[in-house]
C-alpha cells in the first residue's frame, strides 16, 4: 500500500506542480476543467460501461449500496453534531457537512483499489459511488447545500442526475447486463483503451484541484473533525455493518477502503454554486487528502 500511494503521490504532485508551470496562454483553471471534462464525459463512462456490463450484479451489489448509505448517514450525522459544538455559521456548516459526508470514491478510491486489490475491485468502487453516493449527492446533497447556502439558486435533482454521463453509462450497463446481451470483443477493446486513461488522469486532475493556499492554522479546529470522521469513524461504521450483513470478506475490504477515502473534490463546485464556505471546504479536501496518506495504509494493514 505504501508503495502504491507513493506512486500515486507522484502523479498528484505532477498535477499540483502543473498549477504553477502550465503555459499561460490559457488560465490554469481551464487546464483543469479540460482534463476533468475529458475524464467525466468520455473516459469514466467508458470504464463504467465496460466494467458493470460484465460484472455479476446480485445481492452483493445491494449490500455495497447499503454500506455506502450507512457511511453517508454516519458521516453527516456526526458532522452535524460537531458543527453544533463548534458554533459554525450556516455557510460553514453546509461546507463541513458536505466535506464529512461524501468521500472521493472515484477520483482517488478507484485508482487506489485498482492498484492495491486489482482490477476486479473497480466494480466495487463504481457501485459504491454511482449506486449510492453520486445520486444522493445530486439530490439530497444539493438540497442540503441550498438550505445552508443561497436559497436563490434553483435545485432540480432529476435534471442534475440527467447531466451525469457516468450515471447514463450505469443505466445502459445494467440494462445490457440484465438482458444478457454479450459484449462484443471490438466494443470491449475500445472501452478498455478509453478506460486505461482514467486512473492517471484522475490523479493528475486531483493534484490540479488541491488548493494548498487554503491550508491555514486558523481553520484546523474545523477541518480536523472532518478528517477524523471521514478517515476513521465512517470506515469503522462500514466495517462493522459489513460484518453484520455478512458481506464476503474481499468485497467488505474494498468497501471499507472506499469509505476511508478523503473528502471529494467535486464539492468545491457545489460550495461555490450555493455560496457556502468554499475556502473551508477546499482546506478540508487538502487536509484530509494529506492525512489519508497515513490512514489508508493503516486500514489496509488492519483489513489484511
Amino acid at each position: 500500500m505504501l508503495f502504491v500511494l507513493a506512486q500515486m503521490s507522484i502523479l498528484i504532485a505532477c498535477g499540483s506542480l502543473w498549477q504553477y508551470i502550465a503555459p499561460k496562454h490559457i488560465p490554469t483553471s481551464s487546464h483543469r476543467r479540460a482534463l476533468t471534462d475529458l475524464v467525466f464525459y468520455i473516459l469514466l463512462p467508458a470504464m463504467v460501461l465496460d466494467v458493470i456490463w460484465n460484472a455479476p450484479l446480485d445481492s452483493s451489489s445491494l449490500q455495497i449500496s447499503f454500506l455506502a448509505v450507512c457511511g453517508l448517514i454516519s458521516g453527516v450525522s456526526l458532522m452535524w453534531v460537531a458543527t453544533k459544538l463548534l458554533n459554525t455559521t450556516q455557510k460553514q456548516t453546509g461546507a463541513l457537512l458536505l466535506a464529512a459526508t461524501f468521500p472521493n470514491a472515484t477520483y482517488l478510491g478507484l485508482p487506489v483499489l485498482d492498484q492495491v486489490l486489482g482490477p476486479w475491485s473497480n466494480v466495487i468502487a463504481l457501485q459504491y459511488d454511482f449506486f449510492a453516493c453520486t445520486p444522493i449527492l445530486l439530490s439530497l446533497g444539493l438540497l442540503m447545500a441550498r438550505h445552508y447556502g443561497s436559497h436563490s439558486v434553483e435545485v432540480h435533482p432529476i435534471k442534475e442526475l440527467l447531466k451525469v454521463p457516468p450515471l447514463w453509462a450505469v443505466t445502459f450497463a445494467i440494462t445490457f447486463n440484465f438482458l444478457g446481451i454479450p459484449q462484443p470483443e471490438l466494443v470491449h477493446s475500445g472501452l478498455s483503451i478509453l478506460a486505461g486513461g482514467v486512473v492517471p488522469l484522475m490523479l493528475i486532475a486531483l493534484g490540479m484541484s488541491i488548493r494548498w493556499s487554503s491550508l491555514k492554522i486558523s481553520l484546523l479546529p474545523r477541518i480536523l473533525p472532518v478528517a477524523i470522521i471521514s478517515l476513521l469513524i465512517v470506515p469503522s461504521s462500514v466495517y462493522f455493518v459489513s460484518g453484520f450483513i455478512g458481506l464476503a470478506a474481499p468485497l467488505a475490504e474494498a468497501a471499507v477502503l472506499i469509505a476511508a477515502m478523503p473528502t471529494m473534490v467535486f464539492g468545491i463546485i457545489i460550495c461555490e454554486r450555493y455560496q457556502l464556505d468554499s475556502e473551508l471546504y477546499a482546506a478540508a479536501v487538502t487536509f484530509s487528502t494529506i492525512c489519508s496518506l497515513a490512514t489508508l495504509p493503516l486500514w489496509f494493514s488492519f483489513l489484511s
